[in-house]
């Protein structure tokens, strides 16, 4: 069975652009391949958070996936600083990554330009540790977006750099995956771009957000005055949220709204409420499951160790060899 293998920064809750654009495919997945999914907390070490926000956000987004659907019992859920060969193999690809091909990256040089005052060598070799999350299991798919095709075709260069380097055909090549040939991109309510954490609570629906927050969240979604000629075309910020009630409403109710567009009938206020209701609707099943696992602190620690433990067995044996190979032996 091939493996799968992908993380989400332990930045916080996950919002409808993570449940819709990866979980469900990672639900999918867990049925038919080796999967593991972490919860990357040395990652987020880039952005300095404090202690208690770490351990926080690492504990909520375990809650949060496991609210979702992700089957602990199906698939490896851990979190990444608990399986320490991840930071043993990182070393070790990083006396193989060049500073040249480290700088060149897209991730790289946008951080740099958002955060000048923090550019840190974590943030330099991200797409090692990346690296080594992925090379860690061995795996041959990783679901990713777009903007990660880079950090993985770098995976692959350090994969068979190592393999060249040891003359050792060890490492395989993982390529993305997902089940379509168009990846799902669910838009924010800021009517720019996509749904992301990094542009502000305004702009996500989280899974948690209670019925009272989405509602208000998606009142003030921007829009404009109107259409003023039939059939034509609609501008960003109200197609976005025209492509968000696709995800969470029903088709006839798309269709209505769209006719109304079409006809100049809308009312942008009737329009949100509707999509405000169906975002409350779509979200609640797991709403109910994340206070729920949230109060279990018992099953919540006996997971995290479960997927620890699962993580760790198939980590153990790949450093093992890759000792093995680099010439660490015992005497």
């Amino acid at each position: 069975m091939e493996t799968v293998v992908s993380g989400i920064r332990s930045t916080g809750k996950l919002h409808l652009g993570n449940y819709y654009g990866a979980i469900k495919n990672f639900i999918r997945m867990q049925d038919e391949f080796n999967c593991y999914f972490f919860i990357a907390d040395l990652h987020s070490l880039t952005t300095h958070p404090t202690p208690e926000n770490l351990h926080d956000t690492v504990r909520q987004v375990v809650v949060e996936y496991l609210a979702a659907g992700i089957d602990p019992e199906k698939a490896t859920i851990y979190v990444q600083s608990h399986v320490t060969e991840v930071i043993e193999l990182y070393l070790y690809l990083n006396m193989n990554a060049y500073l040249g091909e480290l700088e060149r990256a897209t991730s790289f040089k946008d951080k740099v330009r958002a955060n000048p005052d923090n550019v840190n060598a974590g943030l330099l070799t991200y797409p090692v540790l990346m690296a080594a999350d992925i090379l860690l299991h061995r795996a041959t798919k990783v679901p990713v977006g777009k903007d990660q095709e880079q950090h993985l075709e770098m995976t692959r260069t350090f994969g068979n750099r190592f393999n060249r380097m040891y003359k050792h055909d060890y490492f395989p090549e993982a390529f993305a995956f997902s089940y379509s040939d168009k990846l799902i991109k669910i838009p924010g309510l800021d009517g720019k771009g996509k749904m992301g954490k990094s542009e502000g609570d305004a702009n996500c629906v989280y899974l948690s957000d209670s019925p009272e927050a989405i509602r208000k969240k998606v009142m003030k979604a921007k829009t404009d005055s109107g259409p003023t000629i039939e059939n034509q075309q609609k501008p960003q910020e109200i197609q976005n949220l025209f492509d968000l009630m696709k995800v969470v409403s029903t088709p006839d109710t798309v269709a209505h709204f769209d006719e109304l567009y079409n006809k100049c009938e809308i009312r942008y206020g009737d329009f949100k409420k509707q999509l405000a209701e169906d975002m409350v609707s779509a979200t609640e099943p797991i709403r109910s499951r994340i206070e729920a696992i949230s109060a279990d602190d018992a099953y919540v620690s006996r997971v995290v160790a479960m997927g620890a433990e699962k993580a760790r067995e198939s980590a153990r044996k790949t450093i093992k060899d890759v000792r093995e190979i680099i010439g660490f032996r015992s005497f």
